[in-house]
Order: C-alpha cells, then structure tokens, then sequence
C-alpha cells in the first residue's frame, strides 16, 4: 500500500511542476520566436541563461556541429550582450525574464512551459551554458545517429556524468576569448573516486566526488555538486525535471543512468566552469543569492572561488578525449556498434 501511495504522491508532484510551468509563461517576453521554423524531427537544445555572451559562441558551435536543429533559449535579465547575441541567431528562439531564477526552481519552470510547448515528441537537450555533452563517436555521429539508436532500443533518455574540467594554474590567471575552445585551457579533471546512490522513491542517482568536493567540500563531501545528469530525452509534455536535469518525472526515466561504471550507453558533460570568468561571476552571484536554496552556506565557497584557487594536483588527469573516458568507466558505449 505505501508503494501506491508514493506513487499517487509523485503523480501529484508532476502535476504540480507542470502547473507551475503552465503558470510561468507569463513570466517570459519574446524576444525572437522562430519556432515556426522546427521540424517534426528537430533535435532541439533548450537553455537558460544571465550574462553569458562570452561562452555562447562556442557553446552554439559545438551543439550545432553535434546536430541540434534549434535553441530555445530563457535570457534572465542579462546585463551583458547575451539577449543581442542570440537574438541574431537564425536558429534561435529568445525569450527573457526579470524574474526570479530561484523562485522559478532554478529556471526549470521557464524551461518546462517551453519543452510542453515545443518539444513533445523531439528529442531535446537541457543545458547549462558551461556544459558541452560528448558522447561515444561523437567526432563522426551526429546527434541524428545517437537518438536514432535510441529510438531503435526504445530509450528515451541518456544519462552523462558531468565532468569537471580545469587549468593547471589558477582559475583566474588564464585569460579565454570568446569562441575559443575552452578545452584549449581546462586541460585536466580528476579521475575519481566517484560514489552513486540510488534514492528513493524517485529512484534517481545521486553521484559526488570530482574536483569541487576535493578542494571546496571535503569536510563536508554530502554538500558537495551532484554530479549525473539527463541531459537528453525524447521529449513528452507530460515530463518534468524535478532537480536541475539530475532527476526527472515519471521516475522510470531515472533508471536510465547508473552512473560511472555502467556498461550502457552514457555520456559525458564536460563541465566548463573554471574559465577565469568564474571569478566575477562568482562575486555576483554570491550578492544576488539566486543559485542555492540556502545561499548563506555556500557564502565560504564563494568566497573561495573569488579567491582564483589552483585546483590542479599531483594525481590531476590530462583530458584526451572520449575514448580515455571511457577506459576510465566515466562513459560507455553499450551496444552501439558503428
């Protein structure tokens, strides 16, 4: 009986996301809406973003070399170019917001109306603006290939580890250009330990360890990033994320990633954060406390960012692409055979 009734209690909770998000369209002015142009079989990318017109220009080029048909993008009160720079983009839908990133359960409400509105039936990408997905083969299949595998095995989701990536000097003492590929500078990640749980009564994964929790929460490695995500999903208006994309309704879509050491096919965010942008960003974001449910106890890990910490150490690993991450167990490529 009490497994009818979480499962009853979760029922609820998806319809109370996807209310929500019903209800936060209004929050949202178009700025550009193209979406009259997205087939029937586009791969869309959808994304929110504040004041990140430096990354954007290779974020776009690497998803538009992967395949993504169109963006959907949520600007948040930018005070930089962003909302201009995307705005010129042909295969870009802008819409922007003053309103509150937190209280918008951290932009998933403006996502999701987004996603119900657009993306039901199309496989779609939910991204951070420092998150480059790669995949098995990914130099040469596109995301056509992947998601049509997918179809054929009949998955509606990958799962990834986000990998963090970082230089071997400070984080503030290397400068990026826009454009740039900033793999060119975050050369190195750490190669584990990494743990997964498995949490109920979602069933979703909880995976920790990596860098952040080396140098910033290694007192308290609980509090450190969570670090799986689903970030791809053959989309249905009737989905919604319940945590950033680290866990999903109806919760059998949890079950398709098990973290690093799974034997099918997963991929790999690699987590671009420690640009020297992070440092300012981190100094503003520290003020405007929209990125924590209780901001004031990450107040030390902010100031430490500020600070432009060396994260490199002695056991640092140098990134040499997928095929390494996968002898490492960080991704897998199933039974895709190419």
């Amino acid at each position: 009986m009490s497994r009818v009734w979480q499962r009853y209690k979760l029922r609820v909770l998806r319809r109370h996301l996807l209310w929500r998000a019903f209800r936060a369209r209004h929050e949202l002015r178009v700025v550009a809406n193209r979406t009259a142009s997205i087939g029937s079989d586009a791969i869309l990318c959808v994304a929110t973003v504040r004041n990140e017109a430096v990354r954007l220009p290779y974020f776009l080029d690497h998803y538009r070399r992967l395949g993504v048909s169109h963006f959907l993008f949520v600007d948040n009160d930018s005070t930089d170019a962003t909302s201009e720079l995307l705005a010129d983009q042909p295969d870009v839908s802008l819409w922007s917001t003053s309103a509150s990133y937190k209280e918008a359960r951290f932009g998933l409400d403006w996502t999701t109306w987004l996603q119900m509105r657009y993306a039901h039936g199309k496989w779609c990408l939910t991204l951070d603006a420092d998150e480059l997905l790669i995949y098995p083969h990914h130099e040469t299949q596109s995301l056509r290939d992947l998601t049509r595998f997918l179809d054929d095995i009949n998955v509606r989701a990958m799962g990834a580890l986000m990998l963090e990536l970082y230089p071997k000097e400070g984080i503030n003492q290397v400068e990026y250009a826009p454009g740039q590929n900033p793999l060119e500078i975050l050369r190195y990640f750490d190669s584990g330990p990494y743990r997964s749980e498995r949490q109920k009564p979602k069933n979703n994964l909880w995976v920790q360890g990596g860098v952040r929790e080396r140098v910033f929460f290694a007192r308290n490695r609980r509090r450190g990033p969570t670090l799986n995500k689903l970030p791809l999903v053959k989309w249905h208006w009737r989905y919604a994320y319940v945590n950033s994309t680290h866990a999903m309704l109806p919760q059998k879509l949890n079950l398709a990633y098990d973290g690093p050491g799974q034997v099918h096919l997963s991929g790999v965010l690699l987590h671009t954060k420690f640009l020297s942008i992070v440092v300012e960003k981190s100094a503003e974001e520290k003020q405007r406390r929209q990125h924590f449910s209780d901001p004031d106890l990450f107040s030390a890990y902010y100031d430490e960012l500020i600070a432009g910490p060396t994260l490199w150490h002695e056991s640092s690993v140098a990134y040499e692409g997928w095929r390494q991450l996968e002898m490492l167990g960080l991704m897998s490529r199933g039974d895709w055979k190419v």
